[in-house]
């Protein structure tokens, strides 16, 4: 057996492992996206909010932050259920060589955050101060206390499904949290709510399947680059095909959503005068981004010597995408525009 080689300018004892400095930029890095991913959130709503004359709701930010955590820890695993399935249709793909499943720490990032939006409904809708301020029992007799405690038990399932030995069945829970959004989002007092709730539903699962698609796709490729490299290149190229098909779904569904709250002869001045029309300006032209970075990635799997070189657009891309989540959090804490 080998041992490890110390080395002299990491400042550790005979026998420290190394430290590459690519291993240390990654992780910068990443603490420096997850930085900015929760600023967006905590900063987004204020920002939108400037000089529209709109009343910001109590603890928009914080609400925008815990909705782009459950937002995140339904397509995390959504994602990996999803190109599970994708790499089953790819022949020769390794079977038993996944990268390790974020599922159970997505489910537990999920409840906490659904805790923290249940406490805000259990308060009226505002930022609780005391656990005194809230009322538990009075969840149980609003629409919004029982969607929120279905999405804390639905987190709870889900996180017990990964952690069994059939963790396909987390795709149950994880569809009634993204049916409580949908719900959530449309209110009974709603010109058609049941319309607004199945766009919305669709735009979700689509959305979640994108998002956490392509970041389960990326480790995929890490994992298999040396074992399967063209098998990961096949995989890449699977999931760019039914990305395009979500993508429009999304893009549907998401036209038809604006047009339902914003009319036609208004949204041009809406998009510049409130807040909700100036977030949604803003996913948009993310979302153009990410389709940009889409069509090179795929440019490159096709043209390229090397189809895997595909992995570095598809890598900005997946970055946009978290950008994209946090936005739509802003979405949803923003007030609704007033149809005109």
């Amino acid at each position: 057996m080998s041992s490890i080689r110390p080395t002299a300018d990491t400042g550790g004892g005979a026998g420290a492992p190394r430290v590459s400095a690519a291993s240390v930029q990654r992780s910068v890095t990443v603490l420096a996206l997850v930085a900015l991913a929760a600023l967006i959130p905590l900063l987004g709503p204020s920002v939108a909010l400037r000089g529209t004359g709109e009343a910001a709701a109590p603890g928009a930010g914080g609400i925008a932050l815990l909705r782009a955590v459950l937002f995140a820890a339904v397509g995390v695993p959504a994602g990996e259920l999803f190109v599970a399935h994708l790499a089953r249709r790819v022949p020769g793909a390794p079977r038993e060589d996944a990268p390790r499943s974020w599922a159970p720490a997505a489910a537990a990032a999920g409840c906490v955050a659904a805790l923290g939006l249940a406490s805000v409904v259990a308060t009226g809708n505002l930022v609780p101060r005391s656990v005194s301020d809230m009322d538990i029992g009075g969840l149980y007799q609003s629409r919004d206390g029982a969607l929120a405690l279905l999405e804390v038990n639905a987190f709870v399932v889900a996180g017990l499904c990964a952690l069994s030995r059939r963790p396909a069945t987390q795709v149950w829970p994880l569809a009634a949290v993204a049916v409580a959004e949908a719900l959530r989002a449309h209110p009974v007092t709603e010109l058609s709510p049941l319309v607004g709730s199945g766009l919305t539903l669709v735009h979700v699962i689509c959305a979640a399947l994108w998002t956490g698609g392509l970041l389960y796709v990326l480790r995929t490729l890490m994992r298999w680059r040396h074992t399967a490299p063209a098998e990961g290149a096949a995989l890449l190229g699977l999931y760019a095909r039914v990305a395009a098909v979500l993508l429009a779904a999304i893009t549907a569904t998401g036209v038809c959503s604006t047009l339902r709250r914003m009319p036609p002869g208004t949204v041009l001045e809406q998009l510049t005068t409130t807040a909700y029309g100036r977030t949604l300006v803003a996913k948009v032209l993310l979302v153009v981004v990410v389709a940009v970075l889409a069509l090179w990635a795929r440019h490159r799997l096709r043209r390229a010597a090397d189809p895997l070189t595909a992995h570095s657009p598809a890598r900005a891309e997946v970055v946009v995408l978290g950008l994209v989540v946090t936005v739509s959090a802003v979405l949803t804490a923003v007030p609704v525009p007033i149809r005109w």
